[in-house]
C-alpha cells in the first residue's frame, strides 16, 4: 500500500482534534495525579494507624491492577449504582487516581528527606501543622520531586490510548475510526506514532532541562 499524501491532509483536522483531547486528559489526568497524591501521602504519613494501613492497602491495590480494568469499572461498572460519569470524566479520574499512588510514593520520599531539625524549627517558631507544611516542608520536598513526577506525565501521556476503550474520543480512537471507515491504516496509525513521538521528545529535553536547574541549584 503506498503512502497517500491527499488522504493525510483530509484525515490531519480530524486527528489534530482527537490529539487536543489527548493533550487535555492529560494535563487534567496529571493535575488530579499530583493533588490526589499529595493528599495520599499525608495520609500515609497519619499516626492513626488505621488511616495509614487503609490508605496504604488502597494504594497497592490499585498500583496492582491495570489502569484498562480500573477505566471500564468507572465507565461501565459505576452506572449500575447510579454514578454515570462523561468518558472524558471518567477517564481523566481513572487515570488521574492510578498515578496519583505513584506521585503519592515520590511525594512521600521528598517528605522524609526533609531534615527532621526543619519539622522542630517550624514548631519553636510556633508555626501551626498546616504552615509548617506549607511554608517550610513542601518548598524544601518538592523541587527534588519534580524530575520524578515529569516522568510519570510522560507516562500517563503514552497510556492515553487506553481512554479508546471508554469511547473517549481522542487520539487513537480518532485514528482507529478512520482506518476502519477508510481500509486504510498506515497513514493514521503512522501519524498517530508521529504525534506520540514528537510531545514526548519535546517532554523529554524539558525533563533534562528541569534535572540541570535542580543540579545548578544544588550546586
Amino acid at each position: 500500500m503506498e503512502w497517500d499524501w491527499d488522504f493525510v491532509w483530509q484525515i490531519m483536522p480530524t486527528l489534530l482534534e482527537g490529539f487536543k483531547i489527548t493533550i487535555l486528559a492529560t494535563i487534567l489526568g496529571a493535575a488530579v495525579a499530583m493533588v490526589a497524591g499529595l493528599g495520599l501521602a499525608i495520609a500515609r504519613r497519619s499516626p492513626v494507624a488505621a488511616v495509614s494501613r487503609t490508605v496504604g492497602f488502597v494504594s497497592e491495590f490499585i498500583r496492582g491492577t491495570p489502569l484498562l480494568v480500573q477505566l471500564y469499572f468507572i465507565f461501565y461498572v459505576l452506572p449500575d449504582i447510579g454514578i454515570r460519569l462523561s468518558p472524558l470524566t471518567a477517564g481523566v479520574i481513572g487515570m488521574g487516581i492510578h498515578y496519583a499512588t505513584y506521585t503519592a510514593e515520590v511525594y512521600r520520599a521528598g517528605i522524609e528527606n526533609v531534615p527532621r531539625g526543619q519539622w522542630e524549627a517550624a514548631k519553636a517558631t510556633n508555626l501551626t501543622t498546616r504552615q509548617a507544611w506549607i511554608h517550610v516542608v513542601l518548598p524544601q520536598a518538592i523541587p527534588p520531586m519534580i524530575p520524578a513526577l515529569a516522568n510519570y506525565f510522560i507516562a500517563m501521556f503514552k497510556e492515553t490510548p487506553l481512554l479508546s476503550a471508554i469511547t473517549v474520543l481522542e487520539l487513537m480512537n480518532q485514528a482507529k475510526s478512520i482506518a476502519n471507515s477508510n481500509y486504510r491504516y498506515i497513514e493514521p496509525m503512522t501519524l498517530v506514532g508521529i504525534f506520540f513521538l514528537i510531545i514526548s521528545l519535546i517532554s523529554v529535553v524539558g525533563l533534562r532541562w528541569l534535572e540541570e536547574r535542580y543540579a545548578r541549584m544544588d550546586d
